[in-house]
């Protein structure tokens, strides 16, 4: 492999120091997450994968998404214990580790951006229910909104999030509630934490149109997931056609997790990230970057964490054959995003 091969092999984005954000004994987000991820890490560098660390983001580059006061808010927590809310906390490094989360999610942007190839960061905090004045669900900073607005702020006319965490991305969504040029796309458990998220939710003023959400009942599965993918969110993206994909690639939807109630395999999250990939390589060259969101099982994420970089590196394609079957449970649901979206997509949806 040449020098200049190995600059464009999938790039993944970790390291260490996400384990130095301290929760509460019995937290679900625990700094053993960052450990699987660490160990993941381990095993794609040693297998010749490339790792490289996150640098932090930028006051700048924070508040394209953020207020300065709330960012102001989460610095003043540097060097000390706070709870935010009930479930969201602060350890004394956890505005440092926010940073690098925020800043690696913006250098995995950086990489697909020059290199039309995937990169993933595996980061924690997560972000995407981190709103523009708030913290919220174990989020600090809107990792995934950050590194959509340092593409749009680079000339990325165009950014599809594309986010399959059980929960729904309120903060995501809102930030970018108004803008045609961000496309926010979220399949999560309804109802369900944080209780945003319903078909009706389509964006407001200039960006009515450009949120679409499949809010779908617990206990759905491999081939409810890939249904949805295929039959709404395919066709919506491939006619937005997004010059970068992100991905919010939380694994809280498995059917080992403990806060989630779906029945999604490592498998089924593997073909997933396939369908993503695909509409990636259809849509922006192949422009793809995934970061983490939730996912508490810890076996479940190790396995979700190996099968993403498997399916984004140069590992055989996921055979999108569902392991655990149909449940039915978007029957009603993908017609109800039909008609909702119908009035803004007529090419796709009549």
């Amino acid at each position: 492999m040449t020098a200049d091969e190995e600059d464009r092999l999938m790039l993944l984005v970790g390291s260490d120091h996400f384990i130095d954000h301290q929760t509460p004994d019995g937290h679900p987000e625990q700094p053993a997450r960052a450990r699987v991820m660490a160990e993941v890490s381990r095993r794609w560098s040693d297998a010749g994968g490339a790792l490289t660390a996150p640098r932090p983001a930028t006051l700048d580059e924070l508040v394209r998404v953020h207020t300065p006061e709330y960012v102001d808010q989460i610095a003043d927590t540097a060097g000390q214990r706070f709870r935010l809310d009930a479930d969201t906390y602060t350890s004394a490094d956890s505005y440092d580790v926010a940073l690098h989360a925020a800043g690696a999610a913006i250098t995995a942007v950086e990489h697909t951006l020059t290199e039309a190839m995937p990169a993933i960061a595996f980061v924690r905090p997560p972000g995407h229910h981190a709103e523009p004045d708030r913290a919220m669900g174990f989020c600090l900073f809107n990792n995934v909104a950050v590194a959509a607005a340092s593409a749009r702020a680079a000339g990325v006319n165009r950014v599809a999030i594309l986010d399959y965490d059980v929960h729904h991305g309120n903060g995501t969504q809102w930030m970018f509630y108004d803008d045609p040029a961000v496309l926010y796309v979220s399949l999560h458990q309804y109802p369900f934490y944080p209780g945003t998220g319903a078909v009706t939710d389509v964006g407001r003023g200039d960006g009515i149109g450009f949120t679409l959400n499949v809010p779908l009942e617990a206990g759905a599965s491999d081939a409810d997931y890939d249904r949805a993918m295929r039959e709404v969110v395919g066709p919506v993206v491939t006619a937005f056609a997004p010059e970068l994909i992100l991905l919010s690639a939380g694994y809280d939807a498995h059917a080992q997790d403990p806060l989630g109630g779906m029945q999604v395999s490592t498998e089924g999250f593997a073909a997933m990230t396939a369908h993503v990939q695909r509409l990636a390589e259809t849509c922006c060259q192949g422009r793809l970057a995934a970061v983490t969101e939730g996912g508490y099982d810890l076996t479940a994420l190790d396995a979700c964490l190996e099968s993403t970089l498997t399916q984004l590196g140069d590992g055989p394609p996921a055979s999108g054959a569902a392991v655990i079957g149909d449940t039915n449970r978007v029957n009603s649901v993908i017609p109800a995003v039909r008609q909702a979206l119908a009035p803004y997509w007529s090419g796709i949806f009549r």
